[in-house]
């Protein structure tokens, strides 16, 4: 398992979500066009962007990056599937369904063995490719599936623990169904989804998501910034976007 080592970005990526308004050419009457944007923001913003995730585009850009997709084309569909399923569920239910799908489709392999580097940050469409990954691409992968499934980032944290059992670095995500609510563990170790008063086993040190940094200490969590100098993640969200992500998704 690799150390989960923090990056820093001097040039943070801008992720723009507006493509399908960009792709809109200015045929119509002035008022017209004006009308047409309005309700097309409007959708977007109900729909929570469902629309940006083009799987055809993704599959052929992933197999113009990285080569024949063998295997990895039916877990990359079974995900497709999964999200298109699962996303009228309860939150409890997609957070099991994710959990579920991401500890079955990815065997662990250290990033050394799988991708020659001592610490990388793969994409959902990577991991899925591979079949494989270690915690961080576990957690990703679960995050970008559950915001994709209409949870909130604020509900939804990458979170950087210690598992004091093995004395190493590990990575899980966590659940927030509350502000003050206790969070429930996303764990690539187990199945079973339990709150964090049941998790003696790990103990955080910062937790991350699309809108910020958090430190854990002993008077609890302290938002400390943005990701913009997490220097992996900005890493992370550029290959995702030539994949074909236009973005996280915004609810």
């Amino acid at each position: 398992m690799s150390e989960c080592t923090i990056g820093v970005s001097q040039q943070p990526m801008q992720v723009s979500s507006v493509a399908a308004i960009r792709a809109l050419k200015p045929t119509a009457p002035p008022l017209t066009l004006r009308l047409t944007l309005a309700m097309l923001l409007s959708a977007m913003v109900v729909l929570g962007l469902r629309a940006d995730w083009d799987f055809a585009q993704i599959s052929q850009r992933a197999q113009a990056l990285y080569g024949p997709l063998g295997q990895g084309k039916q877990r990359i569909d079974a995900w497709q599937r999964l999200l298109a399923t699962q996303s009228q569920g309860s939150e409890t239910q997609r957070l099991q369904e994710v959990n579920q799908f991401f500890n079955q489709q990815l065997g662990y392999v250290e990033d050394i063995d799988l991708w020659h580097e001592v610490d990388y940050w793969a994409t959902p469409i990577q991991s899925l490719l591979k079949g494989a990954g270690d915690c961080e691409d576990y957690a990703i992968a679960k995050y970008f599936s559950l915001r994709r499934m209409g949870i909130p980032s604020e509900k939804l944290r990458i979170t950087y623990v210690k598992a004091l059992s093995q004395n190493r670095a590990h990575m899980v995500l966590t659940y927030y169904a509350s502000p003050q609510a206790e969070p429930l563990v996303l764990d690539s170790l187990m199945n079973a989804i339990k709150p964090a008063s049941q998790r003696n086993d790990l103990l955080p040190v910062y937790a991350f998501n699309g809108e910020g940094m958090w430190l854990s200490n002993a008077g609890g969590n302290k938002k400390v910034g943005d990701t913009k100098r997490l220097s992996r993640w900005q890493d992370l969200l550029k290959k995702m976007q030539a994949e074909g992500f236009d973005g996280e998704p915004v609810y």
